[in-house]
């Protein structure tokens, strides 16, 4: 357990920002770990055949890569918990805090916003979704839209009619709603799954067509992207007016695809934004920033148009001739096909940083639009809720860090050392080991035995270095286990095919791990 606890610690605040993880919010997270593991490892296996605490693990991961804060996180874990009955919202009062009970029992509120209405058509799905984001927290939503996401990675146990039922509120109710709230990797995502439940030959068509085009083992949208960034820093008259360059990708949704392809009537290889790059220039420092940056989009065109063949018909100057909003850059539509191969078209934005951070502004506006907010004054209304609430949460937990720790560490991996060193002396002693381990479940002589394990030069104390070499020995344990877990799903794979054709798969690194039956 406390390689779990370190390695679940490490592997959450490694993927936050900075920015989010302060001194009290490492502790906050630290305990709620500290609380949820022990009785996680204590369940029996959920429905779809993980352990709870794995399952808890997930949701929180997808929490921290949305860059959430700690309280969000320990919510997620503290899920877990409370729904299996082993914990009560008064005992997290007790021993987590007020703010992250409050936020548990909004989270629960969530949970259960669409029994508010008896048929989830079109109009309900879309009045349900303004009240979501008028009245609950947007955190406690978002929460919810990564419990939703973690479920339907892992909606192949339920029956086919379940998963289509599933399916159908997350495509009308929650994927509308993650774009109305912003998080975009949530709502693709979310789409796509939808997507391959409700009509999963449509999906494995259009998925099929899309992998035709990957070069090799490596997606296509990597490959145009490394193409690109390396042509755009070699180029010498760029590299003279710009500091840094950054290159985007990202493939289309296969749901918006169909869409496009089910509105336009057009065919797969008419589409034109199945690829998408998205090129961001920062301009040196100086009086001309603006005019630099608009000169270094424009000679940024050329390095495309000197890459692949542009369709102009499709191609935009929106810095020349700016939206009304003020959003300004360059549009274009490329042709990617090489050696007489044809591939999707690609659409390449350019813009420098200002520009870009001026086109995120707006975004909140187009994901409430995307999200079922028509009305222009509607959709001003509850952007102003939910950046009230984003500020809200950005400072409960805002902080400076602690005094008692001089020479505060900037690896994120040194923060589990700080937890544990209570009395910040640079060294773990027996007393402080042993509190965390009677936190866990295990007995004075377990903290006994391991001190004398990792001591290494026996004085009685765990030096920094000293327990850096037990967070590596953690993170190959944590590996290990991932690459089981992988072999197992292969194998389990393997077994169902088996069972339904009488034919075992194998892969064969020989055929470029081409599917072969034995």
């Amino acid at each position: 357990m406390v390689v779990e606890l370190v390695g679940a610690f490490n592997e959450l605040t490694e993927r936050m920002d900075n920015t989010v993880l302060s001194t009290s919010s490492s502790r906050l997270l630290f305990k709620s770990l500290k609380l949820c593991i022990p009785i996680l490892q204590s369940l029996p296996l959920a429905p779809d055949g993980r352990a709870p605490l794995s399952r808890a693990l997930s949701v929180a991961v997808i929490l921290a890569d949305l860059q959430m804060d700690a309280e969000v996180i320990s919510t997620g874990l503290l899920r877990e918990v409370l729904e299996a009955g082993a914990i009560s919202i008064y005992d997290v009062r007790d021993r987590i805090g007020t703010s992250t009970s409050h936020l548990l029992h909004e989270s629960l509120r969530v949970k259960h916003m669409s029994l508010k209405v008896e048929v989830l058509d079109d109009d309900s799905a879309t009045a349900l979704r303004k009240f979501c984001l008028t009245y609950y927290d947007v955190r406690a939503l978002v929460l919810d839209l990564a419990i939703k996401l973690d479920m339907m990675r892992h909606l192949d146990y339920l029956p086919r009619y379940r998963q289509q039922m599933i399916g159908l509120e997350v495509m009308k109710l929650h994927a509308p709603l993650a774009h109305a709230i912003g998080t975009n990797l949530l709502s693709l995502e979310l789409e796509d799954l939808s997507f391959r439940y409700l009509f999963p030959y449509s999906y494995l068509y259009l998925d099929a067509w899309l992998r035709s085009h990957e070069s090799g083992n490596k997606p296509l949208i990597d490959v145009c992207k490394e193409q690109l960034l390396q042509s755009l820093k070699s180029d010498p008259l760029l590299t003279e007016i710009v500091s840094k360059i950054s290159v985007e990708g990202r493939y289309k949704s296969r749901y918006s695809t169909m869409k496009k392809l089910l509105r336009d009537g057009r065919k797969l290889e008419e589409v034109n934004d199945i690829l998408g790059l998205r090129v961001i220039l920062t301009p040196l420092s100086g009086v001309d920033e603006s005019e630099m940056g608009e000169k270094a989009c424009y000679r940024a065109r050329e390095v495309v148009q000197s890459l692949w063949e542009e369709i102009p018909s499709r191609s935009k100057d929106y810095i020349l001739r700016p939206k009304a909003n003020g959003y300004k850059s360059l549009h274009m539509a490329v042709d990617t096909g090489e050696n007489g191969r044809t591939r999707p078209l690609m659409e390449i934005q350019i813009r420098t940083a200002e520009m870009d951070i001026l086109a995120s502004g707006g975004a909140a506006s187009h994901a409430l639009y995307k999200g079922g907010v028509t009305d222009p004054e509607e959709a001003k209304h509850l952007k102003a809720i939910m950046m009230a609430a984003a500020e809200l949460a950005a400072l409960r937990l805002q902080d400076f860090p602690s005094a008692n720790h001089k020479g505060l560490e900037t690896d994120k991996r040194g923060r589990v050392f700080r937890l544990l060193d209570k009395n910040g002396d640079g060294k773990i002693s027996i007393d402080e080991l042993m509190e965390v381990m009677e936190d866990l479940g295990a007995p004075g002589d377990d903290a006994r035995e391991m001190m004398q394990l990792l001591d290494s030069n026996s004085d009685g104390f765990l030096s920094s270095d000293e327990f850096d070499l037990f967070q590596n020995q953690v993170e190959f344990i944590r590996n290990l286990e991932d690459r089981d877990d992988h072999y197992q799903t292969l194998l389990n794979e393997k077994l169902q095919i088996g069972n339904e054709t009488g034919l075992i798969p194998l892969y064969s690194t020989q055929q470029g791990d081409s599917l072969v039956t034995n």
